[in-house]
């Protein structure tokens, strides 16, 4: 079994059309897509990154710094892409793990050109399922800023209800000195199974 907390690379999920896998920090359309999708208007509407991916120089360090939360097993980042053609879609991560309370929280992000298709809402079902079986985990948080329709929807339909909100948990739009509300919503691993 390939748990979250060895550290060890994850393995390559597949359904619901999709692969996930490692990024590749050394691939040119690895770098290129992690770009493009951290510097999308509508990513950077509902997240402020803490340091920007501007470049394909930036794009790299980025990755290679996922790369390393996965090898210290703070972080698991997956690239989504479609089973059928290795087209690259978006992303899904399993972040902040605590090994202690076996807890960890899931972020996503789909590309423009792959938007309106349920990927997120299929990657999210793949990478839960992983997370809270073989991977190891009890509780998977997601939290998203209030007003993320889209988020929220796509957090209920993959089995993850509302809990609440978190007052000034997340940075406001391009900013890193104000803050915006949160709405969080988790799936437990005895949670029934979401198809």
């Amino acid at each position: 079994m390939n748990t979250i907390h060895d550290g060890g690379a994850p393995p390559v999920l597949r359904g619901n059309g999709l692969v996930l896998g490692a990024w590749d920090a050394e691939s040119d359309a690895d770098a290129e897509a992690w770009w493009r999708g951290q510097a999308d208007e509508e990513f950077l509407r509902w997240n402020t990154p803490l340091r920007p991916v501007t470049d394909l120089a930036t794009s790299r360090e980025s990755l290679r710094g996922k790369a390393w939360q996965t090898a210290e097993g703070t972080s698991v980042s997956y690239r989504i892409a479609d089973a059928e053609d290795g087209t690259v879609l978006g992303h899904v991560g399993v972040n902040m793990i605590d090994r202690v309370t076996r807890s960890g929280r899931v972020g996503y992000w789909v590309l423009p050109e792959a938007r309106g298709r349920g990927v997120a809402s299929r990657a999210l079902t793949l990478a839960a399922r992983w997370a809270l079986g073989d991977g190891g985990l009890y509780r998977l948080e997601l939290g998203h800023a209030l007003g993320h329709a889209a988020s929220c929807r796509v957090a209920e339909r993959c089995g993850f209800p509302y809990e609440g909100t978190l007052r000034g948990a997340m940075f406001e739009a391009h900013r890193q000195d104000a803050f915006r509300d949160v709405h969080l919503h988790a799936r437990l691993s005895d949670d029934p199974d979401q198809p």
